[in-house]
């Protein structure tokens, strides 16, 4: 489970205080795989980042025992100076993986990126940084995946790839995923939080979700 205490977020304005959350306590059930929903502007992306300890509250927390990625389909942590490789051994060595070599050769292999694997991140496209950081989460073993837009990994032949993973994927662990489109939420999601005007409320099924969501 993942709890939400007392949470405050909020940024600095020329009109003071424009807070996203106001002490807002929720907690995330375990074991469903859930989508995220609310208008442009609720606060989404804000609480995605703070739910992968990309982006901290102002005050309150966020605390579980679960093991959670980071962003997967954002380059989060990819250093531009170092190669594939080098990235790839790095984030396995802080994610405590066990034989570097292993994890390497399955990055290597899935993300497709042939001789530029051993060339520094800072000359692939955005698109192959993409497809670096999504091989590198999806080898490891995490509890929950943070999922944000897979559509917007690489060429159409890598989403679909990406797509089947994360799907395998969802049978052994759980994901918490941002998306515009409902189909794709409808194909990975069984449940779904509706975030509205700084609230947070989890709906066992999702196309009662995404009902209350569109009429929002």
């Amino acid at each position: 489970m993942i709890k939400i205490s007392g949470l405050t977020k909020y940024y600095p304005s020329k009109l003071g205080r424009q807070y996203v959350f106001d002490k807002l306590s929720f907690e995330i059930p375990s074991n469903r795989n859930i989508a995220i929903l609310g208008s442009n502007g609720a606060g989404k992306s804000t609480l995605f980042r703070m739910l992968a300890g990309s982006e901290y509250p102002n005050s309150g927390s966020i605390t579980t025992d679960l093991n959670l990625s980071w962003p997967v389909a954002l380059a989060t942590g990819i250093h531009p100076q170092m190669t594939g490789s080098e990235n790839t051994r790095f984030i396995g060595k802080i994610n405590g993986i066990s034989n570097l070599d292993i994890y390497e050769s399955k990055v290597r292999k899935f993300s497709e990126l042939g001789k530029k694997f051993d060339l520094p991140v800072q000359t692939y496209s955005s698109g192959m940084r993409t497809r670096l950081a999504f091989a590198c989460s999806l080898s490891i073993d995490f509890d929950v995946y943070l999922i944000d837009e897979v559509t917007s990994v690489g060429d159409a032949k890598f989403r679909e790839k990406a797509k089947k993973s994360l799907l395998e994927r969802s049978l052994s662990a759980n994901i918490i995923m941002v998306s515009h489109e409902m189909d794709e939420l409808r194909n990975f999601c069984d449940s779904a939080i509706v975030l509205n005007k700084g609230e947070l409320k989890f709906y066992d099924d999702i196309e009662q979700a995404i009902t209350i969501y569109q009429a929002l």
